[in-house]
């Protein structure tokens, strides 16, 4: 319950483990894209959620993968031609545009227009989807391909350069991060109300530069504060 008793089931940012989570078909890229993406993101410090494992048949979404997705800032669906015969790489996806988050998708060697209208490689794919689950359940998988098969993303092509593509991915990521809280500790005691005290001496609204220092002996929480000050205050900077 939030200060003003409404009741939010969404969870609060600052308390996000992960600043991206990898959405992929191990088959397709696990060892060759996703490797490569996931090495140069970690290098950055990114913290990275990737299955290495992936699903066996009869799971379905582990605690462990779903709130992985809700604990992430961003996910990043790299979408290739088996993509649509994993019913968990859709039911993943589906369930990360149920959460809002950020989206960024690599379209590896499929056309971004089949995405969208499940054409192509993916038409076969969901008709035996729909044979097997029903076309009602199905249509909630199509819906995400079709979201986010409109987002603009990152089209890789046989021939194209794999690393200037990771490139740009890791560079576009953290910009975005750059404007995402940061992680505070969990189960703090009595920071609100400091972080009250802070915005009203802040005052964010006023024009003009304002330098804030904190000062005192190691280990009474001054990162912390810090920390939850700046997610409270990064919402008004671009």
């Amino acid at each position: 319950m939030s200060e003003n008793g409404d009741v939010s089931s969404r969870k609060p940012a600052s308390r996000l483990r992960w600043d991206v989570f990898l959405n992929f078909r191990g088959e397709d890229t696990r060892d060759t894209f996703t490797d490569q993406l996931y090495k140069a993101l970690y290098r950055k410090d990114v913290r990275v959620f990737r299955d290495n494992d992936g699903l066996k048949q009869g799971d379905s979404l582990t605690p462990t993968l779903l709130n992985a997705i809700e604990d992430s800032a961003a996910s990043i669906a790299i979408i290739s031609p088996s993509y649509a015969s994993s019913r968990w790489c859709l039911e993943e996806l589906a369930t990360i545009c149920e959460f809002k988050r950020l989206v960024l998708p690599v379209f590896y060697r499929v056309d971004p227009s089949d995405v969208r209208r499940q054409k192509g490689p993916f038409e076969e794919d969901f008709q035996t989807l729909e044979r097997r689950f029903g076309v009602e359940k199905v249509l909630r998988w199509r819906n995400a391909m079709a979201e986010v098969g409109g987002i603009s993303g990152w089209v890789f092509r046989t021939g194209c350069d794999e690393p200037q593509l990771i490139e740009q991915l890791v560079k576009r990521v953290l910009v975005e991060l750059s404007n995402t809280p940061v992680v505070v500790a969990p189960f703090t005691v009595g920071l609100n109300f400091r972080i009250q005290e802070l915005m009203q001496l802040l005052d964010v609204k006023r024009n003009g530069i304002q330098v804030l220092g904190f000062h005192g002996m190691g280990g009474i929480g001054k990162t912390t504060l810090a920390k939850a000050l700046y997610n409270k205050l990064v919402s008004h900077f671009e």
